[in-house]
């Protein structure tokens, strides 16, 4: 049972949704499964069902669960609005949503990457090369290591040197998170190779380099989320 402060309801309420975000994180509970009802979790986290609605509540407000009535509630994602200020994640058919997300990273992020070999300060070296360090450990140790991906993925783009390439970081973002989310560990060998032939490329300055292995990482992603959005589909036409 989780320990938390006995604080009014308001921040009880608080105390569980952000429990309940944890457990999601941690266990974890993968999009499109079901999460433990509302007496389970009302015991998991020693508190009453209505705290646990309103914990409920919040998470699907951030687009995190969604109740289907007669069914149970589900997750539909396992990022916040905070970490997805578009609303991206909100949008139906994750596998679609998936493949636009790449296609725009396609255009942008060899691109991206090799805009950085050209600019990036030693101090920048040293923050890539820890991140990318930092998200295979992560990885390889079985951890949660979505928003380390996200930060490196940021970094790349931070070290451009370009404005506007900073605004566009929120889509990057989203689409990273979006393809983990799914994918739930399907490419670590392929990600790990990619992202420290990436890291690589940009440390020795070599934008031919930076351009081709940014291509090859999201190709390998393009590949596998084509392979499961073939599935969904099929599996969706078997339903009906």
């Amino acid at each position: 049972m989780y320990r938390l402060e006995k604080m009014n309801r308001k921040l009880l309420g608080e105390q569980v949704e952000e429990e309940l975000m944890n457990y999601i994180l941690n266990e974890p509970v993968a999009i499109g499964e079901k999460i433990p009802n509302e007496f389970e979790l009302a015991e998991m986290f020693g508190v009453g069902r209505s705290t646990v609605r309103e914990a409920v509540k919040g998470l699907m407000t951030k687009g995190i669960l969604e109740v289907r009535r007669g069914a149970g509630t589900y997750v539909v994602s396992t990022s916040t609005l905070e970490e997805d200020p578009l609303g991206l994640a909100k949008l139906g058919d994750k596998y679609k949503l998936a493949l636009e997300l790449l296609e725009v990273r396609m255009m942008l992020e060899p691109e991206i990457a090799a805009m950085a070999c050209g600019h990036i300060t030693q101090e920048e070296k040293e923050q890539l090369k820890k991140l990318c360090d930092e998200v295979e450990e992560l990885y390889l140790g079985g951890k949660n290591h979505a928003k380390k991906d996200v930060e490196f993925h940021t970094c790349i783009a931070r070290c451009s040197g370009n404005r506007v390439v900073e605004v566009l970081i929120p889509i990057i973002n989203t689409a990273v998170l979006t393809f983990v989310n799914l994918t739930q560990r399907q490419l670590m060998k392929e990600t790990l190779e990619t992202h420290r032939a990436i890291t690589d490329s940009i440390l020795k300055e070599d934008p031919v380099g930076a351009k081709c292995a940014m291509n090859m990482h999201l190709t390998y992603n393009r590949q596998r989320i084509m392979r499961m959005y073939e599935q969904h589909l099929a599996e969706a036409e078997k339903g009906q």
